[in-house]
């Protein structure tokens, strides 16, 4: 299943790991697996690609990252798949997120010569291209009746599945608006008008996927396999501006008619 309906689907070049994902979930599927623990799952692989950089064992955390980008799929399609949505999971995983990415730059930093503040730039940066490409993204399928457990507004508190806690899912969305409030509200301001148009064409969402995590994984993973990690910290300092080129595309190129 997917986050949009077929005849709506495009491609994503970040959603390299989706098949293997879906093997993995069909796999599982009549297991008792949850998608949560999948959740918890993917970060722990991000973790392990953490540790992997500290220790310089570039390959594997390589793989991790890798590894991390399928299960990251695979959560999101074993709830698609067993029809169970949950705000728990879907606040989990952009916090894991965040939590890797802040351990990702940090670790680049430990082991390399570059600066605080480089470091800073390169994780606002990942950060601010993932929500850029989310607010899209998050619009699309709002239009087209897509999954909706993403909103495009995320202040208000969502109410909770039946099967799942109110007071959790509001805990996770406090931290959630701390974390990605901000940038998201920046994204807003920079593109307000894009909450206007009635469906996004398929290229321009193929190209803001581009700034999304699977893909800047992928790249890191590269860089990696290459003994370029002083190197990681510049490039995402610097591709950050790529973020504010889709933006361009999309007020220049694609508007209501």
């Amino acid at each position: 299943m997917s986050k949009l309906p077929e005849n709506k689907r495009f491609i994503d070049i970040s959603d390299y790991g989706r098949p293997l994902a879906r093997a993995l979930v069909r796999s599982l599927l009549n297991t008792p697996i949850s998608s949560i623990q999948l959740t918890y799952t993917f970060f722990a692989a991000g973790i392990i690609a953490i540790g992997c950089i500290l220790k310089q064992q570039f390959a594997l955390a390589a793989l991790f990252l890798v590894v991390k980008n399928i299960l990251d799929a695979a959560d999101g399609e074993m709830a698609r798949q067993k029809n169970h949505p949950s705000y728990t999971g879907r606040y989990l995983d952009s916090i894991f997120d965040f939590i890797i990415n802040l351990g990702i730059c940090s670790a680049l930093y430990v082991i390399t010569d570059a600066s605080l503040l480089l470091a800073l730039l390169a994780f606002l940066g990942l950060q601010f291209q993932c929500a850029i490409c989310n607010y899209y993204y998050v619009i699309q399928r709002n239009r087209v009746n897509g999954e909706t457990t993403s909103r495009i507004l995320e202040f208000k508190q969502p109410v909770a599945f039946p099967y799942e806690k109110q007071s959790v899912v509001n805990t996770l969305h406090i931290v959630f608006m701390t974390l990605y409030g901000p940038l998201d509200f920046l994204v807003l301001q920079l593109d307000k008008k894009a909450v206007r148009i009635k469906e996004f064409p398929k290229w321009f969402l193929s190209l803001s996927s581009s700034l999304m995590l699977g893909f800047q994984l992928a790249l890191m993973a590269i860089l990696l396999l290459f003994h370029l990690a002083d190197g990681i910290l510049p490039f995402f300092a610097f591709y950050s501006l790529w973020g504010l080129v889709v933006i361009f595309v999309r007020k220049a190129f694609v508007q209501n008619d």
